[in-house]
């Protein structure tokens, strides 16, 4: 099977959840921090009027990338599982199939291969804490992405309550 297209089929099925986007693009794209401002930007156009008024965000990709931190694998993984599966604004509040969430998850690190490198907006997702750093306009938003085997995927999800 096509990588390319695998890691497509995968994002949609993680990003299958209103305020849940995925991109899948080729490293040459752009920059990690270019790939994820192009899907924000997807993003708060969708989501447009669900903003606060006169809310405010990064608006560029070297804002973006004074957000992020490096994760390793497995870290990755549970916070795409999160993304897909859970909602940013009500903890506690499933949205969809966590195992699937998992499985599908699982699967993106295996086709980015043992050298891909992962990072986020997010620094703790405990129950109590859910701590990071907006790379949105919108109140809550919460990036996983990772570039290996030649592919940069994001995962994006926004909320406002």
């Amino acid at each position: 099977m096509n990588i390319e297209w695998e890691l497509r089929g995968l994002l949609a099925s993680l990003a299958r959840e209103e305020g849940v986007f995925g991109r899948v693009s080729s490293e040459t794209q752009g920059s990690v921090e270019e790939q994820i401002r192009t899907l924000v930007v997807e993003a708060e156009r969708d989501w447009e009027q669900y903003a606060a008024p006169g809310a405010t965000g990064p608006d560029s990709p070297a804002e973006v990338a004074e957000a992020l931190i490096e994760v390793d694998s497995k870290y990755a993984t549970d916070l795409m599982t999160y993304l897909a599966a859970d909602d940013l604004v009500f903890s506690g509040s499933p949205r969809r199939d966590r195992a699937h969430a998992r499985r599908a998850a699982a699967r993106v690190v295996e086709l980015l291969g043992n050298g891909s490198v992962w990072r986020t907006n997010i620094s703790d997702l405990s129950e109590q804490v859910r701590a990071w750093s907006a790379v949105t306009r919108h109140t809550f938003d919460g990036v996983v992405v990772g570039t290996g085997n030649g592919f940069t995927v994001v995962l994006l999800q926004v909320g406002e309550d």
